[in-house]
């Protein structure tokens, strides 16, 4: 299984975010970098990974209830697509 590392020190910014989610998540250039988008290529069939969340309390103070709808997209892709888990930290 294959293992991706967030760190939410990295996701200051809605812009920022997106970035960082492309390049940790090696996204297509196509990615459009909004959570639709996110959500869409997370929900395709993918070898299984583990995305892991670390710092969740930096991202959420920097980004707010925008920080919130992700976490959703993150948990709601997990439980759409069989070969992704996502596991979050403090």
């Amino acid at each position: 299984m294959r293992t991706i590392v967030l760190d939410g020190l990295y996701m200051n910014t809605r812009e920022a975010t997106h970035e960082y989610l492309a390049r940790r998540l090696h996204f297509p250039s196509y990615y459009g970098r909004n959570l639709d988008a996110l959500h869409d290529l997370l929900t395709e069939p993918c070898e299984p990974t583990q995305i892991i969340l670390y710092r969740k309390t930096c991202m959420l103070q920097k980004l707010g209830d925008y920080g919130e709808i992700l976490l959703t997209v993150l948990r709601d892709a997990a439980s759409e697509n069989a070969s992704l888990r996502f596991a979050e930290d403090n």
